[in-house]
């Protein structure tokens, strides 16, 4: 019986590049200010911001607690980041324009 795969958010790569260079940190930066530098490299923020490796749960939940927002807003593609990160109280995201698509749910 094949597995089917599970849906991946769409946006997850964008928002982590984005959270990065809205910190001004550089890759090895990003792994620092993570707690992960030990044990990551470089080359592993570079998969997650190209979409071609998706972060393990506790990575998310570190690259949301370093931008200051609810790890919702990045695996709802329906969620932008607030204008400024860090957000200096924790962000529940922006509320995109509805898609047709969801309209009809």
């Amino acid at each position: 019986m094949a597995r089917v795969p599970r849906p991946k958010p769409a946006r997850l790569p964008e928002k982590l590049l984005q959270i990065r260079l809205a910190l001004e940190l550089s890759q090895d930066g990003m792994l620092q200010r993570l707690g992960l530098g030990e044990t990551l490299s470089r080359t592993t923020v570079s998969a997650y911001e190209v979409g071609t490796s998706e972060p393990p749960l506790p990575v998310l939940l570190e690259y949301a607690q370093s931008a200051g927002v609810w790890v919702d807003v990045l695996i709802d593609d329906e969620l932008d980041l607030p204008g400024k990160l860090p957000s200096p109280t924790k962000h529940e995201g922006i509320r995109r324009k509805v898609s047709a698509r969801a309209k009809k749910h």
